[in-house]
C-alpha cells in the first residue's frame, strides 16, 4: 500500500482508491481459494473465491455460495475483513495503520484524504479518520449488542460472532449474513432485528460529513439558543436529509400498497408487520442487500420501483453505493429551473455550482451505460427473465446485493460481468473513467468557437 503511495507523479488519488480496492480484492481472492477458508477444507473454485472477494470489497452482497454454509470461521472472519475495508475504504485504513505504526502522514497523504472524503480543506483531516473509525466501531459496536440478545438466544455462542458479523454487514450496506440461506426472512416479525438493521443500514449509509454537521450543530444550537437545528445545517446536510426522508418514506407507502394484498410477500401479515416488511424493504433498497421477504416474491411494480430505489442508492462519503441522493436531487432541480427558464440550480436559498451540476449528470450518464451494457451482456449470455437480469445489474452497479433468486444460477460469464460491474460500482464509474485518463490536463484551457444547436 505504501508503494501507492510514494509513486507521486504516476497515480493520481483516483488510481490509488481503485488500485487499492484491486489489490484487497486479490489478496482476498487468494485466501478464500484456501481450503481452510472452506467447511468441507476443500479448494474453492477461484470464480466463485473472486465473486466473493469481490462482493465483500464492493459492500454488495450477491453472493454464489452460502455465506453462512459454505465458508469456515476463517472464510468468514476474511469476508469480514473485507467488508470493513470495503465500507471504510482505503484511505481510511492505511492512514490508520500509519498511525498505529507512528508513521508521519505527509501531505501527499492528506491530500488523498481530502480527496476520498470530498473535502475543501486540508486542515484536521487525520483528527477527521480517527473519527470515523472511532464513530464506526462504536456504532457497529453497539448494533452488535442489540443483537445479541436474539442472536445467542438462536446460535448460541456463535451467535456472538454472528452478531458482530451482522453489525459491521449492515453498517457498511454489505447485506452478508451468517443466518442462513434466506437472510433476516426469519426475523421479519422480530422488531428489535428489524430495527437495529434499519439504523445501522441509515446511519452509514447517509454519509460520514452529515454525522459531523449534525454533531456541530447540535453543540451550536446548545451555545447560540437557535430556535431551529435545520437553520444551522449546511446545504449538503439539509439535502442528504430531504432526499433520505422521501425516499425511506416514499418508498415504503409505495411498496406498503403495492403489496398489500399479495400473500406471496406481505398480504398475510398483520397491519404492523407489513408496514414494519415495507419500511426494511424501502431502507434496504438504499444499497443494504438485507432482506425479510424474497425479492422474487414480490409483484412485478413493486420490484421496479425497488430498482429505482436502489439505483439511487445512500448518499456521498458513506459506506452505500448508488449514483447518490445529492446526485439524484441536483439534476432534478436542475430540470425544474431550465423548465421553469431560471438560470441557476436553486434549493433552500442557496445555488448549486455549475460544475456540480455537471458532475452529478455525468455520474448518472456514465452509470447508466455500464448498466445497460452488464444488462445487454447478461441477456447475450444468460437465460433469465428480463426483469430478473435488470434486478441483478442494478443491484450490482449500486453495490445493493439484492436478488431474484439468479446470482447462484449464473454461469462463469455471468459471473465474470457481475464481479466487473460490481466493482465499477464500488470505486465509480467517472473515478474508473478517471483512472485510465492519461490526457494533458492542458486541453482544459482549449476554447472553441460556440454555436447553437436544436434540442427537442
Amino acid at each position: 500500500m505504501r508503494v501507492f503511495l510514494l509513486r507521486k507523479k504516476s497515480l493520481t488519488t483516483t488510481q490509488i482508491i481503485a488500485a487499492g480496492f484491486l489489490c484487497a480484492i486479490i489478496l482476498g481472492t487468494i485466501l478464500l481459494m484456501l481450503p481452510v477458508s472452506s467447511k468441507a477444507g476443500v479448494w474453492t473454485n477461484p470464480v466463485d473465491a473472486m465473486f466473493t472477494a469481490t462482493t465483500s470489497v464492493c459492500v454488495t452482497g450477491l453472493v454464489t455460495v452460502s455465506t453462512a454454509d459454505y465458508w469456515s470461521i476463517f472464510g468468514q472472519c476474511v469476508i469480514l475483513v473485507l467488508v470493513q475495508f470495503g465500507g471504510l475504504g482505503i484511505v481510511t485504513f492505511t492512514t490508520m495503520i500509519f498511525l498505529v505504526v507512528a508513521k508521519r502522514i505527509t501531505l501527499k497523504e492528506r491530500l488523498l484524504i481530502r480527496d476520498a472524503y470530498n473535502l475543501d480543506s486540508l486542515n484536521g483531516l487525520v483528527k477527521l479518520t480517527i473519527k470515523v473509525v472511532k464513530g464506526t466501531l462504536l456504532v457497529e459496536g453497539i448494533g452488535a449488542l442489540l443483537y445479541m440478545p436474539v442472536f445467542i438466544r438462536d446460535k448460541g455462542a456463535f451467535g456472538i460472532f454472528a452478531s458482530i458479523f451482522n453489525a459491521v454487514s449492515a453498517f457498511c450496506n454489505a447485506g452478508m449474513d451468517l443466518i442462513g440461506n434466506d437472510s433476516l426472512a426469519l426475523y421479519r416479525d422480530n422488531v428489535l432485528v428489524n430495527f437495529t438493521t434499519i439504523s445501522l443500514i441509515i446511519l452509514g449509509g447517509i454519509g460520514f460529513p452529515v454525522w459531523w454537521d449534525v454533531i456541530r450543530c447540535i453543540k451550536k444550537r446548545k451555545k447560540t439558543g437557535a430556535k431551529s437545528m435545520w437553520q444551522l445545517f449546511n446545504l449538503h446536510t439539509k439535502l442528504v436529509l430531504f432526499v433520505s426522508f422521501i425516499l425511506v418514506f416514499g418508498g415504503a407507502i409505495i411498496i406498503f400498497l403495492l403489496e398489500f394484498n399479495n400473500g406471496n410477500s406481505i398480504g398475510n401479515l398483520s397491519l404492523f408487520n407489513k408496514i414494519q416488511a415495507s419500511l426494511f424493504q424501502s431502507v434496504t433498497t438504499r444499497t443494504a442487500g438485507f432482506y425479510t421477504i424474497a425479492q422474487n416474491q414480490f409483484t412485478d411494480a413493486t420490484a421496479f420501483i425497488s430498482s429505482l430505489l436502489m439505483f439511487v442508492g445512500g448518499s456521498p462519503s458513506g459506506t452505500a453505493g448508488g449514483v447518490k441522493t445529492v446526485t439524484v436531487a441536483m439534476v432534478l432541480l436542475t430540470a425544474i429551473a431550465i423548465v421553469r427558464n431560471r438560470r441557476n440550480t436553486e434549493i433552500f436559498g442557496r445555488s448549486i455550482s455549475e460544475e456540480n451540476v455537471r458532475k452529478g449528470m455525468a455520474v448518472i450518464i456514465v452509470s447508466l451505460s455500464v448498466m445497460l451494457c452488464s444488462i445487454a451482456a447478461l441477456c447475450i449470455t444468460q437465460n433469465f427473465d428480463f426483469l430478473d437480469i435488470l434486478y441483478e445489474c442494478v443491484s450490482a452497479i449500486a453495490t445493493v446485493g439484492l436478488t431474484r433468486g439468479i446470482t447462484d444460477k449464473l454461469n462463469v460469464i455471468g459471473k465474470i460481468i457481475i464481479i466487473i460491474t460490481m466493482y465499477i460500482g464500488r470505486i465509480g464509474p467517472i473515478s474508473l473513467a478517471l483512472f485510465f485518463n492519461t490526457s494533458n490536463s492542458s486541453k482544459n484551457f482549449r476554447k472553441y468557437p460556440k454555436e447553437d444547436i436544436r434540442v427537442g
